[in-house]
């Protein structure tokens, strides 16, 4: 983007990505302050420095979600979906910049469930506001919400289980891969599993049982239990690079097209390399961020870092660990296919005795008699292009107390088990799926972007914006099944996102389930104590805004 701006080659323009904390989305795209900078820089020939501030941010970053949606379905009266309508409107504020965000929603409208019919439709408007973007999730956040407030719903209308019309919709396992009536192909999936684990553990049948004590008491405090099931697209390409070189010490370094902001990359690629090259972990280095030092990338974004740049990574180590076999061959007198990595050593298949470190393989990877035929270094550079995308999946249970003097909503427990194939590093799996749970869950109780009528935005400061605090969020209860996917050769799938997916349906679901005994059906997020008193008492529902980040 800022090569096109300022009319100059690619690799005329360097750019280095600094350790960031956090990016969900709204780094994604370029700003104009980004190329105003770099313009003025060159014109005055010294280096310019821009920090915006915390009101500019909340003014001028994209901000996220602000979708409305008509959503109709024909229903058996076993509770069966046939069909399902979804139109949805986007607003994407008075300069797009992206218009697709609304079309992963409805790639992703029929969620984990069988609906052999659909009828979609995405209308983007502008509006006199900020531009709308990728949040964290970009549209199946959306879909997700829609797809399970619509099943809860069909579970309240036949008097049926939620967890019953869920069942009798999903996907069965026998019928992966999948191709969607969105067009979408599924690769993997056994969300019957996930759910029925995170019923378990959430032990809803005695919640159920203290639910209806409660009620039969009149209690102050109305009990709500909520679920969802959701599943995703991610891993989108369309490639990414890497590079892998041993240096002539034995330590190695690695370069990713991806650029980390609070992922673990560092730590994941580096685990990958150790497990296939016998280095030690400590001797890696993970470098990324730097344009200069990349060969080509197409960054971090849409849960993609692991499933196609850590692909790019192991691909490349297994080309410098085959360069490394030849090469240890020649040093120990052995044929190529005798030579094998065990036990962090290079050796002679049957013959212990006979290794190598692969420090001294590096060390002689750069000397002068290599075996005939290889040429100096111990490197490589991969570009993979997955063949499809993956489709990690998950259930969530979220138990909430509602006060029905105030309407202050208090999420008492959350259970979230999730599906994302193989985990490579479950530490840094569930420090992401913390991290979802709480926006998730933050999205559906308090955050709005809230306008005054003369396009004013009035939630521009940290002071007005409403944030979750520790307190606000409960100590989460994680799960997971594990279903390989077929689309890489760790059989993973990425989870950056998926908690935020699961986590907003499953809490407004256990809201309205508390308020039902009130005629309360639906309510729009975010679900502040005005506005669920307000539906308590009987009064008018509150004016649309914006619900997200």
């Amino acid at each position: 983007d800022l090569a096109a701006v300022l009319g100059l080659p690619q690799t005329a323009v360097r750019v280095i990505a600094p350790e960031v904390g956090g990016g969900f989305g709204v780094k994604f795209n370029c700003y104009p302050e980004d190329a105003t900078l770099a313009a003025l820089a060159r014109q005055l020939g010294v280096p310019l420095r821009w920090a915006e501030t915390r009101a500019e941010h909340m003014l001028a970053t994209t901000h996220g979600r602000a979708q409305v949606a008509d959503v109709e379905a024909a229903v058996e009266d076993d509770g069966t979906v046939t069909a399902l309508r979804l139109h949805v409107t986007a607003d994407i504020g008075a300069y797009p910049i992206f218009t697709f965000i609304p079309d992963l929603t409805l790639m992703m409208g029929v969620g984990v469930y069988k609906i052999p019919s659909v009828d979609l439709k995405s209308t983007c408007v502008f509006t006199n506001s900020t531009p709308v973007a990728a949040y964290r999730g970009a549209g199946r956040p959306e879909a997700a919400y829609y797809v399970e407030r619509l099943m809860d719903l069909v579970a309240l209308e036949l008097g049926l289980a939620p967890e019953a019309v869920r069942r009798r919709n999903f996907i069965p396992p026998d019928r992966f891969p999948y191709a969607a009536p969105t067009g979408q192909n599924y690769d993997s999936g056994e969300y019957d599993r996930a759910l029925t684990k995170a019923l378990e553990i959430a032990r809803v049948a005695e919640l159920r049982a203290e639910q209806r004590a409660r009620r039969a008491r009149n209690d102050r405090h109305l009990l709500g239990i909520g679920l969802a099931c959701y599943v995703e697209m991610c891993g989108f390409g369309p490639f990414e690079s890497a590079v892998v070189r041993a240096e002539p010490e034995g330590t190695v370094t690695a370069i990713t097209g991806t650029s980390a902001h609070g992922q673990g990359h560092e730590t994941t690629f580096a685990q990958i390399i150790a497990d296939h090259l016998g280095v030690d972990f400590d001797r890696i280095v993970v470098r990324h961020g730097d344009t200069l030092a990349t060969p080509m990338g197409n960054g971090t974004g849409g849960s993609r870092s692991l499933v196609v740049g850590g692909t790019a990574i192991l691909q490349a180590a297994l080309r410098v660990r085959d360069k490394a076999r030849r090469i240890a061959a020649g040093m120990l007198e052995a044929a190529f296919e005798d030579v094998e990595l065990a036990d962090g050593r290079y050796r002679v298949r049957g013959m212990p005795d006979r290794a190598l470190g692969f420090a001294e393989i590096a060390a002689k990877a750069y000397a002068e008699d290599l075996p005939p035929g290889l040429e100096a270094g111990l490197e490589a550079t991969e570009f993979f292009r997955p063949p499809q995308l993956v489709y990690p999946f998950g259930a969530h249970v979220a138990i909430v107390q509602v006060d029905r003097e105030t309407g202050q909503v208090r999420v008492r427990d959350f259970v979230a088990v999730d599906d994302c194939g193989v985990r490579v590093n479950p530490m840094l799996v569930a420090g992401q799926v913390h991290g979802g749970l709480a926006q998730g869950i933050a999205q559906a109780l308090l955050e709005e972007l809230v306008y005054t009528p003369d396009g004013q935005l009035a939630t521009g400061t940290l002071m007005d914006y409403a944030l979750p605090r520790a307190a606000d969020l409960p100590s989460f209860t994680t799960g997971e099944t594990v279903t390989p996917t077929p689309v890489n050769p760790f059989g993973a799938k990425g989870i950056g996102e998926a908690a935020t997916i699961g986590s907003t349906p499953a809490v407004v679901n256990a809201v309205v389930d508390a308020l039902s005994p009130f005629g309360v059906k639906h309510l729009d997020m975010p679900l502040r104590a005005e506005r669920v008193w307000r539906a308590l008492a009987g009064g008018a529902r509150l004016p649309f805004a914006r619900s997200a980040g």
